[in-house]
């Protein structure tokens, strides 16, 4: 009646033993640590750059825990802060001779101390948020001249595909400032144009005069489509940050935008900040443009001749010059999916991409045009361009397309991962950066953990006393439901925060709640006479059925938190709702576990240790 099979008692030491092993990274705490990573898109890490740093800080008279290469960086564990600082400056001036062009990213960082046989077990502690332990803080400024620009730019490209499907003639079309300007021979053609242009750029005022022989027509922005501009480009801006921070991995992250043109990026609790400034710090806008094939570029290429005019000198991924053209067919607002795959003849890695309806009509004209010619994919990071890829054209291109040839599987998932994070409305500049440190302070902090911890003694302390044995068998359950929703948390590699804390106090009451259903239960059937044996069954299978009702509604409100809540509120609701389920499970399975344990194998029991059991009709409450 009350025995457990072998096979649950098996599942109780597994989820006990899963338990410990992915708590205990939460114990050893963590060490200071330097991280390397590549700070341009053509610079790719390997294996040899290890031991090139532990040669540096050996050199520097400095010795590391370890120095070790994980696939996107190098970390390297240090004894203290003081040795922390020394080795991000030794490593920094030895990698970097150019501060100001620096080819990698040396940040501080944060690493466990765990054991390596938990690390190989992939249990790591978890990340404190930004009100616990801190985090990565940027404040970032938006170029919106940049932003203005480049609609005008935008806009001058439309202007000639609009004139050229109408077949309307003029002489030349530039761009002056933020507006553009538009010459004709006559003034007929001028009006025929300017109609065209009234009727489908509505966001310019376009005014006509006389220059000489010829006729000008420009147009500049109006004053509430520019404003419409710039709020699109802080808005679009948002929106990547946000797809990049996705990328990383960082839960609850704070982006939000400060006055006109700054954006807040605020990484609660965030490990990898090495990782955190390469993707956030990568503000790049992306452009595609046509090689320049002319002999006098393949000079430039070369250094033994000047750039041609109307042509940039860009350096593509492995050091190679590309000399490309100036004018910019389609930028990254046009770009909507970008995804790694394998090119369906030849089955070489390839990045498939899709770009929007203005887009696909640039690409299939330029595309049937310039067939077996290169285009050029740039990325530019703080006035600085460089070439992604710059494959050739195959074919009539259209909606839909893939670049392939000269990369590897990584290479395809890298370019896709940077071109799908999205590209900027304008150039963005890191103009404030620092690793905060806990808001609420070490004593708030102190405090947060210990009202878990007064609050499960204060508990243990009750049930021990009213419920005796039974009450230290409620407390063992509690314990290991703390045990699991912690392991859980970890494994999950969740970012606590105080609501989190808050959260799991409040797991603690209401796990023990679920106890005391079931000695209660317990005590009402020895009131009505069952024996011992008979009463823990009965008590067991009654109270059942009222803690997963108590539980599933309380699970409904901890769902509709979780679905609609953001920040504070998302945190609290994602341990309530972890808690409801490892509660459920220690509450009802290891409790009953071990009272099966202690009192299944006696089969003329008499008496169970409960507390005061009180009979009705007695005047002296029966203790049992």
């Amino acid at each position: 009646m009350n025995r457990y099979p072998l096979w649950k008692y098996a599942i109780m030491l597994v989820a006990l033993l899963v338990g410990l092993i992915y708590t205990l990274p939460n114990l050893f705490g963590e060490a200071p640590a330097v991280q390397v990573s590549s700070g341009k898109v053509t610079v790719k890490l390997d294996p040899s750059l290890a031991p090139r740093i532990e040669e540096i800080l050996t050199k520097s008279g400095l010795k590391p825990d370890f120095v070790r290469y994980d696939g996107n960086s190098v970390k390297a564990r240090l004894g203290d802060l003081d040795e922390q600082r020394k080795a991000k400056d030794a490593i920094g001036a030895a990698l970097n001779p150019d501060p100001n062009d620096p080819t990698y990213i040396v940040a501080l960082n944060l690493l466990s101390r765990s054991p390596r046989w938990l690390t190989a077990l992939h249990a790591l502690p978890m990340y404190l948020g930004l009100d616990l332990r801190g985090g990565v803080h940027f404040l970032m400024q938006v170029d919106m001249k940049a932003a203005l620009t480049k609609k005008a730019e935008s806009t001058a490209g439309d202007v000639r595909t609009l004139l050229r499907d109408k077949n309307i003639r003029h002489t030349g079309i530039a761009r002056d400032g933020n507006g553009v300007v538009i010459r004709f021979r006559d003034q007929p053609t001028l009006a025929a144009a300017r109609t065209v242009l009234l009727d489908q750029l509505t966001d310019f005022n376009w005014v006509e005069s006389q220059e000489g022989a010829d006729w000008k027509l420009a147009g500049n922005l109006k004053p509430d489509a520019a404003n419409r501009v710039q709020s699109a480009a802080i808005t679009q801006n948002i929106t990547t940050l946000h797809n990049r921070v996705n990328e990383l991995g960082v839960a609850e992250p704070v982006i939000q935008r400060q006055g006109a043109d700054r954006v807040v990026v605020q990484l609660p609790g965030v490990q990898d900040t090495a990782k955190a400034k390469d993707i956030i710090g990568r503000t790049a806008t992306l452009e595609m443009r046509m090689v320049d094939d002319s002999s006098e570029a393949r000079l430039a290429e070369t250094g033994a001749g000047p750039v041609p005019f109307g042509s940039e000198r860009y350096v593509e991924r492995g050091g190679q010059p590309v000399v490309v053209k100036r004018q910019v067919l389609i930028t990254g607002e046009n770009l909507t999916d970008a995804q790694p795959g394998f090119d369906g003849q030849s089955q070489e890695p390839a990045v498939h991409l899709s770009v929007d309806a203005r887009g696909a009509r640039i690409m299939r004209d330029v595309s049937r045009e310039n067939i077996g010619k290169r285009m050029a994919i740039l990325l530019f990071e703080k006035g600085k361009g460089e070439v992604v890829t710059a494959p050739v054209i195959r074919g009539e291109l259209g909606s839909r397309f893939q670049i392939s040839g000269r990369m590897n599987t990584a290479e395809a998932n890298d370019t896709a991962l940077l071109l799908r994070a999205g590209s900027l409305a304008a150039p963005m500049e890191i103009i404030e950066e620092r690793t905060i440190g806990p808001s609420l302070g070490a004593e708030n902090i102190a405090k947060g953990f210990q009202s878990v911890i007064y609050g499960f003694c204060a508990i243990a302390l009750f049930m021990c006393v009213y419920y005796r044995l039974f009450g230290i068998i409620s407390t063992l359950s509690l314990a290991i439901n703390l045990l699991l929703l912690i392991a859980v948390l970890s494994m999950l590699q969740a970012t606590l925060t105080l609501p989190g804390i808050a959260a799991i106090a409040l797991t603690l009451g209401m796990a023990i709640d679920s106890n005391v259903l079931i000695n209660e239960r317990i005590r009402e059937e020895l009131r009505g006479g069952a024996n011992p044996q008979a009463a823990i069954n009965t008590g067991y299978e009654r109270a059942f059925a009222t803690i997963l009702d108590s539980n599933v509604t309380t699970l409904i409100a901890g769902l509709a938190l979780l679905a609609f809540g953001s920040g504070p509120i998302r945190a609290f609701a994602i341990v309530h709702c972890l808690g409801i389920v490892t509660s459920m499970f220690s509450a009802v399975m290891f409790s009953r576990g071990l009272v099966n344990f202690w009192y299944g194998r006696q089969k003329r029991l008499k008496a169970v240790s409960i507390g005061q059991v009180w009979k009705p009709g007695a005047s002296v409450p029966a203790e049992t």
